[in-house]
């Protein structure tokens, strides 16, 4: 039919023919056979032997072949290879081809008959109408597709979109259109209305709610294709499985290939959903093509951009929209800057925290937001993980740094520190765990007393197996005590992660911190032998409490902290 009306251009004979084109598809029950026929160009011997004869030949990838320019442009021409015509025989036991050319001024056809073998007869017979019918002789394996109810759910699956009217007709000889659904995303975004965009959605999508955002684009030039992009409201029941179904539906020229391809977006955006439309990939594509087809990466790169730019602009334009899609996407968002380095600090972006600024455990603070309001003279970005936002806020990591002024980011998500550790740095300010060795200010480190220094020899003897080092904190300004890990040992929930995944992980000791100006630390002075080694317990219990721990002996803590207290 398009190389009919393509042709039509050319040669004005045989404009008339263009008119009323469409495809029938009629199911013989009885007959146990099914027909396909068109009104379009035609073939006369010759191009029948040329295009069906020859397995590996196809007469309308030929045709696209010799078309150059913009008249490719125009044609919707989807034949490839010779190979998916054959692909009938896994269903038949014989098809025949009859065709009569438009040039054809007789009523003179040609018919094709095969049974799937090497060989194939010609012969003539009469046809009123110019166009092609191929009838298909159903095997008694395959006799299911002989059921009108059957190939009415196949028609609109996989064709529901192409451009011509296709007409299934049934047993009760009555022609029913099937087609009737509009190819949207093949309109110009400017004629297309919001509403249009929401129904569209739900009708692809069986989703009763409107959708958050959409991402509507055409590209042409060496690769072309189009997508039409989503992102629901209410995020779906297998979110937090990596494993589900997921991705978006391919066409390929209006044609429908397959539901969920996943390859064409990264896992971290597994909640979108829409349409890939490309003219670039075979009709016979599967998912392992798909898997090594050097076209899938380029759309999956500019889809992916095209994705995050949408929710940065989202994110500018209407913040509360843009904290809805957090509170229901942020976490899956999380999984980004480990996953695609590529874009990295888009992705960190659009990252929401709570953070000592605010004041709230709610995530509404951005990275950017932290840089404006950092001083000049500070060039780090520090962060303090806890299980609770109230464990985090009064952290006995971050009391230094609020005494000074220095905001911190309160992360509570389980993966967060394996996201802060993936990042690394931003704007090219360094991420720091503030429950890490080594955060604090640059300050000279002030001389350590002789007197100071021999309670800490002594601590660090008492403590020799659970600690790798005891220090005068420069942290601490309301604790007595902290626990803080060396610069490289994963934390807590990093730990974790890292253990779920099957990886074995060695351990070293934390180091010890004591703030020398803490009224139970100076009761270290005048103690001494057990009374020593038992307090230094205590505040070590302490500590391990405050980091969200369980003391070895829960009961000796709670004897030890009655007495101190009584």
């Amino acid at each position: 039919i398009d190389k009919l009306r393509f042709k039509s251009v050319e040669d004005k004979s045989i404009a008339k023919y263009t008119k009323d084109l469409k495809i029938d598809v009629q199911v013989l029950k009885e007959e146990n056979k099914i027909i396909i026929s068109d009104n379009g160009i035609g073939m006369n011997e010759d191009e029948i032997v040329s295009n069906i004869g020859t397995i590996a030949r196809s007469g309308t990838a030929s045709f696209l072949e010799n078309i150059t320019g913009d008249k490719k442009k125009d044609s919707n021409l989807i034949g490839q290879f010779g190979v998916g015509f054959y692909s009938v025989f896994m269903v038949a036991d014989k098809v025949q081809v009859i065709s009569k050319s438009v040039f054809e001024k007789s009523d003179s056809a040609i018919m094709w008959e095969s049974s799937g073998e090497e060989k194939y007869k010609l012969s003539e017979v009469t046809k009123d109408l110019n166009g092609t019918d191929i009838v298909i002789y159903l095997n008694d394996e395959n006799k299911e597709f002989a059921e009108e109810g059957r190939i009415r759910f196949l028609l609109e699956k996989y064709s529901q979109y192409i451009n011509f009217p296709l007409n299934l007709i049934g047993e009760d000889a009555e022609s029913k259109r099937i087609n009737d659904a509009d190819a949207l995303w093949l309109k110009s975004k400017r004629s297309i209305k919001d509403e249009e965009y929401k129904e569209f959605y739900k009708f692809i999508t069986y989703d009763q709610e409107d959708p958050l955002l959409w991402a509507h684009n055409k590209v042409e030039g060496k690769n072309e294709y189009t997508n039409l992009l989503y992102i629901p409201s209410k995020p779906p029941f297998d979110l937090w499985n990596r494993e589900s179904p997921r991705g978006v539906k391919l066409y390929i020229q209006r044609v429908f290939i397959m539901d969920d391809a996943s390859n064409f977006l990264p896992l971290y955006l597994r909640f979108v959903r829409g349409i890939i439309d490309t003219n670039d990939l075979p009709l016979n594509v599967s998912r392992e093509i798909l898997q090594e087809h050097h076209l899938v990466d380029t759309i999956k790169k500019a889809v992916t951009k095209r994705m995050l730019d949408s929710l940065k602009a989202l994110k500018k334009e209407s913040f509360d929209k843009y904290k809805n899609f957090w509170n229901e996407y942020g976490l899956v968002l999380k999984e980004g800057p480990a996953e695609d380095r590529e874009n990295k600090d888009t992705i960190a972006s659009l990252l929401l925290f709570a953070t000592t600024y605010a004041n709230s455990k709610d995530c509404d603070q951005t990275l950017d937001d932290y840089l404006e309001r950092m001083s000049d003279d500070q060039d780090k970005i520090y962060y303090c993980v806890a299980d609770t936002y109230e464990a985090a806020a009064n952290s006995p990591h971050i009391e230094g740094l609020k005494s000074k002024g220095i905001e911190v980011l309160l992360l509570t998500d389980r993966i967060d520190e394996w996201v802060m550790a993936g990042l690394m740095e931003y704007q090219g300010k360094e991420l720091i765990n503030v429950a890490k060795e080594d955060i604090a200010d640059d300050e000279e480190t002030k001389k350590v007393s002789e007197g100071d220094q021999e309670i800490i020899s002594k601590i660090q003897k008492h403590l020799d197996d659970k600690v790798s080092d005891v220090i005068i904190s420069k942290r601490l300004t309301d604790s007595a005590s902290c626990i803080v890990l060396p610069k490289h040992e994963p934390g807590a929930q990093l730990r974790k992660i890292l253990e779920a995944s099957g990886q074995t992980l060695g351990s070293s000791n934390p180091i010890f911190e004591i703030n020398m100006k803490h009224k139970l630390v100076k009761k270290l002075k005048d103690m001494k032998g057990k009374q020593f080694n038992s307090f230094v317990d205590f505040l070590y219990d302490y500590a391990v409490i405050a980091e969200g721990g369980s003391p070895q002996d829960p009961s000796k803590y709670l004897r030890q902290l009655d007495k101190y207290l009584s």
